[in-house]
C-alpha cells in the first residue's frame, strides 16, 4: 500500500509529460524564442538544409507553425477567408477547416499563430475573432468576437497578438475603453475579468507572464505604455511610458531576474527596465537606438541580447545589464530570431536563413541559405521542434532537417 502514492506521482508525471508534448505556444515554451532542442547541426551543408517536406497552398499569411507530438498546425488566407490546416509529421494534410473573414486592408492574411494547450486549440484572426477548436478534427468549440463583445478598437495593421494561457485563463488585448485587457475562461470563452489598462489601444504585442519573487505578473504593451497586470483580477500594478508615438510594439518583452527588456518600433530603439523590490514599479536602466524592429524579437543568451534593427539594418549583440554594444554588423537584418542548442537561427525579411554562433563578446555567422519567394516580407517566426526547422513564407511551409543524429 505504501507504493500507491509513488505510483500516483509517476502516473501524474507521465500525464504532464504527454500534455507538454501536445502543447505548442508562440516562440517556444517560454515565449522567449529559445527552443529546448538538442543534438542539432552546428554547420549546414553548402547546398542548404535537407528538405523533409513542404506544402504549397496555405494562402497568404504571417503565422508560424504550431508543432505538437503528432501534428503540425498552421493558418492561411485565401480570397479574404482564413483556414486552419493540420498535417501529420510526414506532411500529409489531415484536415482543413474554414474559420471566417480575415484582415485584408494592408498586408492581407492571418497573423496569429495557433496555440495548442491541454487538448484545445486557439487562434485569433486579424479581425479580432478568437476561435477555440478541437485539435483532432478542427471542430470549432466556441468563438469570441473582441470587437463586438468587448469594445475592441481597430488598429492600422489588424490584430497580430499571439494568445497566452495560464491555467484556465486565456489572456488577450482588445484595446477597448472598458475592456482593454481581458482574461477569458479557456474552456468556454466566458469572461473572467476585464481591465481598463491605461486606456490605450492595442499595439500588436503578444503578452508574457513572469514570476517575480513568487508572484505572477502579466506584461503587455499598448500604444505608448508597457503594463504590468495582476493576472488574477486584471488590476494594473504599474505602467511605464515608452514615449514611442507610433504605437507599433509587435515584440514580446524579455524578462530575467527582475529586469524587463522592451522594444519600440521604427527609429525609437529599446529600453531596459528594472523592477522595484516590491514589484510595483520600474526604473529605466539603459536605452539603445538598436533593436527598433516592429516584429522579429530578440534572444537572450548568456549575458547578451542578440537581434536585428530596422533603422541601421544591423544585427547586434548588446550586453543585457549595461546596454553596451559588443558587436554590430550590417548583415542578416532586419530579421526574426530564435535559438536552440546554443545557436541562433535568423530569418531575414529578404528570405535568407542563417545559423549564428553567439560569442561572449559578439557572434559568428556560420551558415546561410535562401528560401524561395520574392525578397520581402519574410516575417513569420521560425519554429524548431524534434530536429526540424519550420519556415513559412506566404503560401508555403518548408520543413527542414537540422538534426545532427
Amino acid at each position: 500500500m505504501k507504493s500507491t502514492p509513488i505510483i500516483a506521482i509517476i502516473l501524474l508525471l507521465i500525464v504532464l509529460n504527454i500534455n507538454a508534448q501536445n502543447n505548442s505556444t508562440w516562440r517556444g515554451p517560454q515565449r522567449d524564442g529559445i527552443y529546448p532542442e538538442k543534438n542539432l547541426l552546428t554547420k549546414w551543408p553548402e547546398n542548404g538544409l535537407n528538405l523533409i517536406w513542404k506544402y504549397d497552398g496555405l494562402g497568404v499569411g504571417y503565422t508560424s507553425a504550431a508543432v505538437t507530438k503528432d501534428k503540425v498546425f498552421i493558418t492561411g488566407t485565401t480570397d479574404s477567408t482564413s483556414y486552419l490546416f493540420a498535417f501529420n509529421h510526414n506532411g500529409e494534410l489531415l484536415w482543413k477547416k474554414e474559420l471566417g473573414k480575415e484582415w485584408i486592408v494592408n498586408f492581407p492574411g492571418v497573423r496569429s499563430t495557433p496555440l495548442i494547450f491541454d487538448g484545445h486549440g486557439y487562434v485569433l484572426s486579424g479581425r479580432g475573432v478568437i476561435y477555440c477548436f478541437n485539435p483532432e478534427n478542427g471542430e470549432i468549440l466556441w468563438t469570441v468576437d473582441l470587437y463586438k463583445q468587448y469594445d475592441g478598437r481597430v488598429v492600422k495593421f489588424g490584430i497580430t497578438e499571439n494568445l497566452l494561457i495560464d491555467g484556465d485563463k486565456l489572456f488577450c488585448t482588445p484595446g477597448g475603453v472598458d475592456a482593454n485587457v481581458i482574461a477569458l475562461n479557456r474552456k468556454n470563452g466566458n469572461l473572467i475579468w476585464k481591465s481598463k489598462g491605461v486606456g490605450e489601444v492595442s499595439a500588436y504585442c503578444s503578452p508574457l507572464l513572469i514570476d517575480f519573487k513568487g508572484i505572477k505578473y502579466l506584461l503587455t504593451i499598448t500604444t505608448k505604455s508597457i503594463l504590468s497586470i495582476n493576472p488574477e483580477n486584471g488590476d494594473v500594478v504599474w505602467s511605464h511610458d515608452l514615449l514611442y508615438p507610433n504605437g507599433i510594439h509587435g515584440n514580446t518583452p524579455v524578462y530575467r531576474d527582475g529586469y524587463i527588456f522592451a522594444m519600440n518600433g521604427w527609429e525609437w530603439g529599446s529600453v531596459m527596465l528594472k523592477l522595484a523590490e516590491d514589484g510595483k514599479s520600474v526604473t529605466e536602466v539603459w536605452k539603445s537606438k538598436l533593436f527598433d524592429l516592429e516584429h522579429g524579437g530578440v534572444v537572450l543568451i548568456g549575458n547578451n541580447i542578440y537581434g536585428a534593427d530596422w533603422t541601421t539594418k544591423h544585427f547586434s549583440c548588446v550586453d543585457w545589464i549595461t546596454g553596451v554594444v559588443r558587436d554590430s554588423v550590417k548583415t542578416i537584418s532586419p530579421s526574426s530570431v530564435v535559438a536552440a542548442d546554443g545557436l541562433i537561427y535568423v530569418y531575414t525579411y529578404n528570405g535568407e536563413v542563417a545559423l549564428v554562433k553567439p560569442l561572449e563578446s559578439g557572434f559568428e555567422i556560420i551558415s546561410k541559405f535562401k528560401v524561395e519567394g520574392v525578397k520581402r516580407d519574410h516575417i513569420a517566426i521560425p519554429v524548431i521542434d524534434k530536429g526540424r526547422l519550420y519556415i513559412r513564407y506566404a503560401n508555403t511551409l518548408w520543413v527542414y532537417s537540422i538534426s545532427a543524429k
